[in-house]
This record gives C-alpha cells, sequence and structure tokens, in this order.
C-alpha cells in the first residue's frame, strides 16, 4: 500500500460498484497522510451483490457521520484524531467477509471495525476480531447469538432478531383486541440466509405461544428471478397472516408478483432490510399500500433533529435515512464517544470505554439525538439493551407512498391509526 493510501478493497461487480469505489477513494484517500493522526475504522459491508443496496446506504450514512465528527475537531482527547474509514466489500458472503476482517487487521492494523450487515456475514468475522482482541461494533446484523457467545470485543446497537419478531406478534394481538379481527393461521416466507432463517426460529416459538396454526413455512433463494411458486404456496393457503423477511430485490418481486396473483391476507409484516429500502416503494408503488414493516427508525419520529438530517442525507444521495442507516450514523458517534474516553487508539482500552458506554437522547450528540430509542448501553454481552422497535405501514399520503409509524402510540404519527385489517 502506497504512502498516505486509504483504500476501498473487494471492488468488482457491477459498473455502480465501480462507480462507488471511485467516489471512495477520492473522498477519504487523498485527505490523509499515513502518519498524520487518524483512528482507522475498518468497514466490512455488501456493496455488492444481492444486500448491496442496504449496504451502500449504511456506507453512505457512515460518510455523513464521520464527516461530522472530523469537522467538529475529530477525537479531541487524541489531538484532534481524524476518524478515517477503510471500506471492504464482503458481497453478502461469510468467507469473503471473514478474509476482510482479517486483512483489516493484519494489513491495515485498523483500531476498530464496525459491520456488516448480513448476520452470516458478521457472526463468523466477529469471531475473527474476538480472537485478535479488535473492537467489532455491529451497527444493524439482528441474529441473537452474534451477542450470545460470551464475546468481550463485540458490541451491536440495534435490537436483535427475537425483539423484531416479539414486537411483530405483540403489534397483532393489539390490533385484534382493537378491531375484534380473528388471526388464526399464519405464514412464514422469508430468505433463505442467516438472516430469515434466524428470524423464522423466532417467529416458530412465538406462533405456537400466541396460538397460531403455521401453515406455511417458506424458505426461498434472495437471488430468485421468478417467484410465482412461492406466491401460488401462499395463495393456495390462504394465511391470515404473512410474515416477510426479504432483501431488496426480493422484497419488490414477492409484493408485486402477490398483487399479479391477487393475494389476500389480513395482514402482511416487513421485518425491515428490503421492506425498509426506499427503492422498495419506488417499485411497487400501489402494490405495497397497507402493509407493515417492523423497523428500528422512521422519518416522521417526533425527534427535532431528523427533518434537517434527512434533508442532508437525502441531497446529497438522493433518498431518507433509514433505520438500518441511523444505526450505522449512530454507531460512528458511539464509537467517537469511546475514543474520547478511551483518549488511547489500545484496544483494550478502547474496549473498555466502549463496555462503559452510555449515550442518551439529549446529550448533544447528533446521531443519538435522532434514535427511535432514548439510550445506548451495552449489557455485559455486548447488546444494546434499550434498542427498540417500531412499525410503519404504508399509506398513501397526499399522492404519494410513505412510510407511517402506527405502532407503538407514543411513537405513531398522530392522525394516522393503522389500518387493520388490510383491506
Amino acid at each position: 500500500m502506497k504512502k498516505g493510501e486509504y483504500y476501498y478493497r473487494g471492488c468488482v461487480g457491477v459498473l455502480a460498484a465501480i462507480v462507488m469505489c471511485a467516489l471512495v477513494v477520492g473522498f477519504e484517500s487523498s485527505s490523509y497522510a499515513a502518519d498524520e493522526n487518524v483512528v482507522k475504522i475498518g468497514n466490512i459491508l455488501p456493496l455488492s451483490g444481492p444486500s448491496a443496496s442496504v449496504g451502500i446506504q449504511g456506507q453512505n450514512a457512515r460518510k455523513l457521520a464521520t464527516e461530522y465528527i472530523n469537522k467538529a475537531g475529530g477525537i479531541k482527547s487524541l489531538g484532534g484524531a481524524k476518524i478515517v474509514n477503510i471500506w471492504t466489500d464482503s458481497k453478502g458472503d461469510p468467507n469473503v467477509g471473514v478474509t476482510a476482517a482479517e486483512q483489516l487487521i493484519n494489513t491495515d492494523k485498523v483500531h476498530l471495525i464496525s459491520g456488516a450487515w448480513n448476520s452470516a456475514v458478521t457472526y463468523p468475522s466477529t469471531q475473527v476480531a474476538e480472537r485478535y482482541g479488535v473492537p467489532y461494533i455491529v451497527p444493524v446484523s439482528v441474529r441473537d447469538t452474534i451477542t450470545e457467545r460470551g464475546f468481550k470485543y463485540t458490541f451491536r446497537i440495534a435490537a436483535k432478531d427475537s425483539w423484531w419478531a416479539r414486537d411483530q406478534f405483540l403489534f397483532l394481538e393489539e390490533q385484534k383486541k382493537l378491531t375484534g379481527t380473528k388471526l388464526q393461521t399464519i405464514a412464514f416466507v422469508y430468505e433463505n440466509g442467516d438472516w430469515g432463517t434466524g428470524m423464522r426460529d423466532q417467529w416458530s416459538v412465538l406462533a405456537k405461544e400466541f396460538g397460531y396454526k403455521v401453515v406455511l413455512d417458506e424458505p426461498y433463494p434472495s437471488t430468485a428471478s421468478d417467484l410465482t411458486p412461492v406466491v401460488m404456496k401462499i395463495k393456495t393457503r390462504k394465511p391470515d397472516v404473512i410474515l416477510l423477511t426479504s432483501n431488496a430485490a426480493d422484497a419488490i418481486l414477492l409484493t408485486n408478483t402477490m398483487a399479479t396473483m391477487k393475494v389476500k391476507a389480513k395482514a402482511v409484516i416487513g421485518t425491515g432490510g428490503g421492506h425498509a429500502d426506499p427503492m422498495f416503494r419506488k417499485n411497487t408503488g400501489k402494490n405495497c399500500e397497507y402493509m407493515f414493516d417492523v423497523v428500528e427508525w422512521e422519518t416522521d419520529l417526533n425527534r427535532p433533529e431528523i427533518p434537517d438530517l434527512n434533508a442532508e442525507f437525502k441531497k446529497r444521495y438522493g433518498y431518507d435515512l433509514a433505520g438500518e442507516s441511523v444505526d450505522a450514523f449512530a454507531s460512528v458517534y458511539v464509537i467517537a464517544d469511546a475514543l474520547e474516553r478511551a483518549a488511547s487508539t489500545d484496544p483494550k482500552k478502547i474496549r473498555d470505554a466502549l463496555a462503559a458506554t452510555r449515550l442518551c437522547v439529549g446529550d448533544s450528540r447528533l446521531g443519538i439525538d435522532i434514535l427511535s430509542y432514548d439510550c445506548v448501553e451495552f449489557e455485559e454481552s455486548g447488546q444494546n439493551k434499550h434498542a427498540g422497535i417500531i412499525l410503519v405501514q404504508f399509506r398513501e399520503v397526499d399522492g404519494a407512498m410513505e412510510r407511517v409509524t402506527v405502532y407503538p402510540g407514543k411513537a405513531a404519527r398522530k392522525g394516522f391509526p393503522a389500518v387493520f385489517p388490510m383491506p
């Protein structure tokens, strides 16, 4: 690696990914010399492949947060050290992610790692970081077991998948009581990776607990170009409730195919990911109306800092912030806070500072003040104990499809109670 060069590793794939590589190098490679006072964060993200859309959103959120923190003086306890990001493309492949972690630690000598969106990549790459004693920040990946292995260097900001599944079922229970709707049968439809199968395991336990009959348990590959056979099974089984876990392309394909085949259910609920992707609304239009999605965040939350930040993000990148990009944005502030308190780039001291984190809304840290929940504070396992969930419904508002927060009541947009059951 040439002196002063911070680079983007793994730039392969479609033209868009190549262009993104060039943009990242231009922004962060030439700005800093190798001997400058910097803190290096290695980022493992799916910047090509089925999850590329959300990976790039998370990358953009990290870039913006890093810019804000550096412009505000960097890490003051380290003499104004600037945060520098090194980007690696996991392609959503666990093996690529593991290799990336090894390279970031041994070749790039990063001080921390952040990643990796796909739980299937995060799970093994955190094992690498744990082995080397390098702190690993997980903004989003939801697989429960990521923080259930006794690791000391892994810290997750987002809620884990059991909490997402729990709130999907609690929402259904609330709507049953509010509307008198009977819900008896349920279908699980999910991408067949770690994320989807992990959610399916949680749904299975909760379906039994809440008295649902499972009439369909259907995994599928995210790369599928035709999901008609899956939709035909849904139509044949006629579930009251359909729970979905999908990446962007398959979420769009499923929704449009269900509309074409006139599949009806009393509730269709996504699990973030592809349903939270801005491209989902753009490419499904009226077909997604009245569907629900469980996420951590939405633009209509009552946080005064959100409108200006979202406007700036949209001006730069052409789309709104989403729950997963907000977690990525906040993660940079969590890292910066830990570095300030550690006053060191020693991995053990950074790890100890992260373990002692307590950042709450109102602390005048932009990345924290925009969250839907009140604090970031890690349990001994490394899980943020305050991470929370909301549900949105796709609704047409003033001629445009919007994501309207409907649950829980304290977070719901005024004047927009949930339309339940779906028409």
